[in-house]
């Protein structure tokens, strides 16, 4: 709890505070030094006794930014444990001697060791329930000779739950206790297994296994890395059944092919599932994820396609997948959506020959899931394909509009207003000392401005940052809003407020560069909406032509840029 507390708090950003990106030279921090001390040093407001104490203020912020930026071991220390880092006592000392690569290199060792030690207090419990639905009765109707069927018939034809939990014995052993039970069309199945794997190095490890269902089972694992782009995974077992032992081997061979291809060469033999020899190729990249494979064995000999198209801005997969082979064919098709941050849906639709339709649903949750394929029909015909499509589709909408965007509004405003509780006198302070920028500033845009307009650069005519009026799209409110003047004051907006002089005053050579980080960070803003999505929306001249641009909070931006030209109106 304390550390969610804590990360609640605000902190300075001492880049956005420069305006300098992460990457930025010693010389790149020098010179926004310099910009800040030339606007906000005390000597240069004497004049004025309240604009002069703020200015001290903003001027020790700014220089406590350049002495931690400007020096590698605090910069070091800055970046990989943040301004508190910076605060505990004995971190200065014990890294003068170290260089930044050595400081980086140590903090993450510390956090692996605290990662063995959360594992050895965690069982990691992993679980997944099967329950498998015959609703054949739906679509081909079979009908009692004495009795007929009115209503259609839907059972429950099987279920299975496995279920196992880890338990890190020591950093390089971890024992595994798994389970499961199933039943199918009344006659049930269970089995224990225990396992223990020890990881020999750091190129592979051995695991022994041995367990109890259908007769008593023995098991050997073998993981070792050949090279930087080749590994072999071994396993060899013993089922001890009423009709004598009956030994299994499985043996895997990688090559990484490239940047984002593996090669996989799997060979079975012995088991209750046959012989086999199966060539697997994999690629996986940010956009798609590509698995192609071909086995050749007794009893069944396919060849096979996955694509997965992801699209992450949507939290969505798309899948395709296409199976040939002495069974028959599969096609399938379907998609997952990720919920939050640990659970995910998901909805596919089977096309089968002989196997007919099926619709498979499945949700996972952190490590458990829960899979439920419903059989829907053992021809395909169109009806059940429809169906099978278009109601979990339509499920889904309602579901997300009904239960979860109102438990996703909820919560966000809970979290925004724990961060407003937690926040409250710090964010009173930003405000304040935002608008102390403001003025402090005002000497140097008014400059700054005269010269662009001379030679006709970069001149910001508006610029406002907060949150879009609602029902409003964010190019709307750009080219109706502040492009044609509607949006000259703050007020036309719910939560925003004025940054034209802050803006104006980071224009250098008539160019103005914002980095991949929120806006509320810069001198002279502060967030006026704190929680909710903001934008800014900035109206300005460049060669006597009126541009209008608007990005969100995070984004980068640079102008001149291609943005919205208005047209001049007579």
């Amino acid at each position: 709890m304390e550390e969610d507390g804590d990360s609640l708090l605000i902190e300075d950003n001492y880049y956005q505070l420069l305006n300098v990106s992460k990457t930025a030279t010693p010389e790149e921090i020098n010179s926004a030094y310099r910009r800040c001390s030339r606007m906000f040093h005390p000597d240069k407001h004497s004049t004025d006794p309240n604009k002069q104490k703020w200015a001290e203020q903003i001027f020790n912020k700014v220089k406590e930014a350049y002495e931690v930026l400007s020096d590698s071991h605090k910069r070091a220390i800055y970046d990989t444990l943040g301004k508190r880092g910076l605060e505990v006592d004995g971190w200065e000392v014990i890294f003068r001697t170290r260089t930044p690569r050595e400081i980086r290199e140590e903090y993450e060792r510390l956090k692996r060791e605290r990662e063995e030690r959360r594992l050895q207090q965690s069982a990691n419990p992993r679980g997944t329930i099967t329950m498998s639905i015959n609703a054949t009765d739906m679509f081909t109707k079979y009908y009692d000779e004495d009795e007929p069927s009115i209503i259609p018939s839907i059972e429950v034809s099987g279920m299975t739950i496995q279920q196992s939990i880890d338990a890190p014995v020591t950093l390089r052993n971890t024992v595994t206790l798994s389970g499961n039970i199933s039943t199918q069309n009344g006659i049930g199945t269970g089995s224990v297994n225990i396992s223990n794997r020890h990881l020999s190095s750091e190129r592979g490890w051995t695991e022994f296994e041995c367990g109890i269902g259908n007769g008593p089972v023995l098991g050997f694992k073998i993981f070792r890395t050949i090279s930087r782009l080749m590994f072999v995974n071994c396993g060899t077992g013993l089922q001890f059944t009423p009709r004598g032992i009956v030994p299994s081997l499985v043996s895997t061979m990688a090559l990484q092919l490239d940047a984002h291809s593996v090669g996989y060469l799997t060979y079975r033999v012995g088991g209750q599932g046959g012989s086999s020899m199966t060539s697997t190729y994999v690629r996986d990249s940010e956009k798609y994820h590509l698995n192609a494979a071909v086995q050749i064995g007794n009893p069944h000999s396919f060849i096979s396609l996955n694509i997965m198209q992801k699209l992450p801005q949507h939290d969505l997969k798309l899948r395709l997948a296409l199976k040939f082979g002495t069974f028959g064919a599969i096609a399938e098709y379907g998609a997952e959506k990720k919920v939050s941050q640990n659970s995910s849906v998901s909805a596919a639709v089977m096309l089968g020959v002989p196997s007919g339709v099926m619709l498979k649903l499945k949700w996972s949750c952190a490590s458990q899931t829960i899979v439920v394929p419903i059989h829907l029909c053992e021809e395909v015909i169109p009806a059940p394909v429809f169906y099978a499509t278009v109601v979990p589709v339509v499920s889904w909408l309602m579901l997300k509009k009904l239960i979860l965007d109102p438990i996703t509004r909820e919560k966000q405003e809970r979290d925004r207003q724990r961060s407003l509780e937690a926040n409250f006198e710090r964010l009173q302070e930003m405000q304040r000392q935002a608008r102390a920028t403001v003025e402090l500033m005002r000497e140097t845009y008014s400059r700054n401005r005269g010269d662009e307009e001379k030679k006709k650069g970069l001149v910001i005519i508006k610029a406002l940052y907060g949150k879009l009026p609602s029902g409003a799209s964010q190019h709307e409110t750009g080219e109706e809003g502040i492009g044609d003047g509607a949006a000259e004051s703050p007020s036309a907006y719910s939560e925003v407020i004025d940054v034209t002089i802050p803006l104006q005053c980071l224009v250098k050579d008539s160019r103005l560069e914002l980095l991949e980080a929120s806006k509320s960070e810069l001198a002279g803003f502060y967030d006026p909406c704190v929680g909710e999505e903001k934008h800014l929306t900035v109206r300005y001249m460049f060669h006597n032509n009126l541009h209008l641009c608007t990005v969100s909070d995070k984004q980068a931006l640079v102008l001149p840029s291609h943005s919205f030209r208005i047209k001049n109106r007579s």
